[in-house]
């Protein structure tokens, strides 16, 4: 009859997930836009960069360059997909796996959420290369929502038997 505190309390394990989660991404941009100049990078390895740059569009810098109106539908997009996956996380029906993985979806969305209000930009840092090839520059939230929804694809691949539903020949009617 022990049970953990953290599945006795699952509502507010998931509370505690998407502020560590929070705080973790609000910290890294905060440290690296004070530390570099915007658009300055420093050389880690052959293949690895910190870099300071602001993305005012999507993944990859979609629609970036598109006038100003993106800034407003991306908090709205991203405010409506934090707020569906954490109703849904903090419902009693929602699954330990869900839940854990929609508080990666949470904390990431609610990360770059934040910026978009605040600077009306997603602040990046991690930029990977190869040679003059390079990957766009993301952050702690990026990486949080695409492992997130990484997961729940393989999870679903998993799917559970299915029940069969043919009756057996006692149960057809003579």
């Amino acid at each position: 009859m022990n049970v953990r505190w953290t599945q006795r309390y699952q509502r507010w394990t998931w509370l505690a997930a998407v502020s560590v989660l929070l705080f973790a991404d609000q910290l890294s941009k905060s440290y690296f836009s004070t530390t570099l100049d915007l658009g300055e990078a420093i050389k880690v390895t052959e293949w690895f960069n910190f870099v300071h740059v602001l993305n005012t569009g999507a993944a990859f810098s979609l629609l970036a360059d598109a006038g100003g109106w993106q800034r407003w539908f991306f908090i709205g997009v991203t405010a409506l997909v934090v707020g569906v996956v954490s109703v849904l996380c903090l419902a009693r029906q929602a699954e330990p796996l869900d839940r854990w993985v929609g508080a990666f979806v949470a904390g990431g969305g609610g990360g770059n959420l934040a910026d978009r209000v605040q600077i009306g930009a997603v602040v990046d840092f991690l930029d990977f290369h190869w040679r003059s090839i390079h990957w766009p520059a993301f952050n702690l939230a990026d990486i949080f929502i695409v492992c997130s929804t990484l997961v729940w694809c393989f999870a679903s691949l998993k799917s559970p038997p299915r029940k069969t539903t043919s009756k057996t020949s006692e149960e057809l009617p003579s």
